[in-house]
């Protein structure tokens, strides 16, 4: 495997979903090779393997999902050509390797293993009981993802294959499982699992999961993303008014969400975060606040506002009740469907270990998530727009209005009544905006502003 190593270290970096692109890769080691149907190419297709890969780089060590195609030469079927690895020899004979999600022939194989329950040794394929899975569906590949490889097949499942792997249960596929029968949610229909090895023994991990495909589903941004053109479209028009409001639509996600956090309390553990684990908190957030300051210098003149609101976080009177929460949530985590919201992606954020997402954390943070997410909304196209100034009073309104409604329609679902609960919601939003400001200085340096800008309209709200 040490050739199939080596193109390996040139072609990870180079994939969206790679964590570490901004540090050189040290060393590449497949940790697991799990063939499935035999692995190697023959006379019915291509080969295919599971590799579970090791990668060593200065900022430390992570695991990737390959799933591998292997071609015989010259034998790659047309339309593959831009998922090729490389050409390597594999026990002694010459293979084409390639990324195999992205040939339907080998994806039928994945989907047609997950609907008999089979087992591969430390691979193993399931389906969720009472939701048997239809096989002999051509899969495509969804664009625009950007932590994992997602594919539909035909109109009925999406398969999504987790990239970056941390040994354990996915939260999605735990969090989804939790929310079977909620309306609110895409139930899991399978997944598949592998052994990976974590501190000298083997531990079952997710490394896909497959859910229900959403046919009439619209993303959440791009809904929102519309109202905002059509406010920016007539100057001096109150988004009351515009002609595609959104605050209705923001009003039932914030119900929805509640009813969301309402049944995870149910069916998964509670706790109640004691006045010394507030502090700590409260002190994890300061040092956030502290990392981001000195990497970011346009941030220091609300880092007194900022550490005064993680204060006032830390001295709060009364217990802080936690529970399993989304952990990510913002309005590309959500789609509008026919019958009304689902939330999807409950992996939480893919950078954080497993064991810390699964977490118990208030669902404040996901209201905060969702808030920031409104002013991105609001915020993001006056980018380099000349009429910036002239629309800039327009956004604020907007991102107000719908912040409003949001958190109106979460009290009124029988969520935490964010209006009771300022001072932890403050902290929760100012720590998302300094994650923000990081995010942006090192991966969009054009829309740091973004951030900013809500800071100092948070700061003298």
């Amino acid at each position: 495997m040490k050739e199939i190593e080596e193109l390996l270290a040139a072609w990870l970096p180079r994939q969206r979903w790679f964590a570490g692109k901004t540090a050189p890769v040290e060393a590449v080691h497949i940790e697991r090779d799990l063939p499935v149907g035999g692995g190697d190419p023959g006379p019915h297709g291509p080969g295919m393997r599971l590799l579970v890969v090791r990668v060593a780089q200065p900022r430390g060590t992570d695991r990737y999902l390959v799933v591998l195609g292997l071609a015989e030469p010259g034998r790659l079927r047309p339309g593959l050509e831009h998922c090729v690895i490389g050409r390597c020899r594999v026990r002694g004979t010459r293979r084409t390797a390639y990324d195999g999600l992205y040939d339907p022939e080998l994806t039928a194989r994945l989907l047609h293993l997950i609907a008999r329950d089979a087992d591969h040794g430390p691979l193993r394929f399931r389906t969720r009981p009472g939701h048997p899975v239809r096989t002999g569906l051509r899969s495509l590949v969804l664009t625009g993802e950007q932590s994992n490889t997602s594919l539909v097949f035909g109109e009925d499942y999406v398969l999504k294959a987790f990239r970056r792997l941390w040994p354990g249960l996915n939260p999605d596929l735990e969090l989804n499982g939790a929310l079977e029968g909620s309306p609110y949610a895409a139930p899991p229909h399978g997944w598949i699992e592998a052994d990976i090895t974590d501190g000298g023994r083997p531990v079952p991990t997710t490394v896909a999961m497959l859910q229900g495909y959403l046919r009439s589903a619209t993303d959440g941004w791009v809904l929102a993303a519309t109202s905002v053109r059509d406010l920016y479209a007539a100057p001096g028009t109150a988004p009351a008014d515009a002609g595609g409001d959104f605050a209705a639509e923001a009003e039932r996600l914030g119900a929805a969400t509640a009813a969301v956090h309402r049944t995870l309390a149910r069916a998964l553990p509670t706790d109640v975060l004691p006045a010394a684990g507030l502090r700590d908190l409260a002190d994890a957030m300061a040092r956030r606040l502290d990392e981001a300051t000195e990497q970011v210098p346009e941030l220091a003149p609300y880092a007194g506002v900022l550490r005064s609101a993680f204060d006032d976080f830390a001295r709060a009177p009364a217990p802080l009740p936690v529970q399993r929460v989304h952990g990510d949530y913002h309005l590309g985590q959500v789609v509008r469907t026919d019958a009304g919201w689902v939330l999807l992606d409950f992996e939480g954020e893919p950078a954080v270990p497993v064991a810390e997402r699964r977490r118990p954390s208030s669902p404040l943070r996901d209201v905060a998530g969702m808030l920031r997410s409104f002013d991105y909304a609001a915020r993001h196209q006056l980018i380099g727009s000349a009429d910036e100034e002239l629309l800039a009073p327009a956004a604020r309104a907007w991102a107000d209005r719908n912040r409003e409604a949001f958190c109106s329609g979460y009290a009124a679902g029988g969520g935490t009544d964010p209006d009771k609960n300022l001072t932890a919601l403050r902290a929760f939003e100012y720590d998302k905006a300094v994650y923000e400001v990081l995010y942006e200085a090192h991966h969009r340096p054009t829309w740091l502003r973004v951030p900013l800008d809500s800071i100092a309209a948070l700061a003298h709200a």
